[in-house]
């Protein structure tokens, strides 16, 4: 069946001046399962280490499936189940995404999608599938318990967002999302 959540790891073509790389290619990434269509980028920037942003999803009629990349220090980056009736609803996978390995993680719509910087002035880039929708936005916090991330946090503890720390816990969110037949599987070695 194949994971629903996929690591991708685009080639570098380098030289003594650095590298090129296609960072997105709709027909090979679709030869990888990402075949959706994206609709906007987005481009976030975080300052100090061990910010949280997460864990957001948009909610129908407005879903979005992301493709994300690091382009400029350093993410924990993760991939919560959130749909309805699947035997992986509330775990999670995760992959390291930096400037330096270029991986990116695609996570399609039904899961919920958060990060953690593990470097200062971290900058990450994503697409999605539909448009940008307050109406549909959704979430669960950080810290669930029956999600059980165990963030690499520096001791200071997280940065969140005023937004971040309100979200609900799992067993207070009632999914709008449905399973689909694949489960939720730890993230593959990167293809490219």
């Amino acid at each position: 069946m194949g994971n629903p959540v996929k690591l991708i790891t685009p080639k570098r073509y380098g030289d003594s001046r650095g590298w090129f790389s296609e960072t997105y290619v709709a027909t090979r990434w679709a030869q990888q399962g990402v075949d959706v269509m994206f609709v906007q980028d987005n481009h976030s920037f975080s300052g100090p280490v061990g910010t949280i942003r997460g864990i957001h999803f948009q909610k129908i009629p407005h879903p979005q499936a992301k493709l994300v990349r690091c382009i400029r220090g350093a993410i924990i980056d993760y991939a919560v189940d959130l749909r309805r009736g699947s035997p992986t609803y509330g775990q999670f996978a995760a992959a390291e995404l930096t400037a330096e390995n270029g991986h990116q993680l695609y996570l399609p719509v039904g899961f919920g999608h958060a990060f953690v910087t593990t470097a200062p002035d971290t900058e990450v880039l994503y697409k999605v599938s539909d448009f940008y929708a307050p109406d549909c936005e959704g979430g669960v916090r950080w810290d669930c318990p029956d999600i059980g991330i165990d963030w690499p946090l520096p001791a200071s503890g997280p940065v969140l967002s005023d937004k971040d720390l309100t979200l609900p816990l799992l067993a207070q969110f009632e999914s709008v999302f449905t399973y689909a037949g694949h489960p939720l599987e730890p993230i593959a070695a990167p293809q490219g």
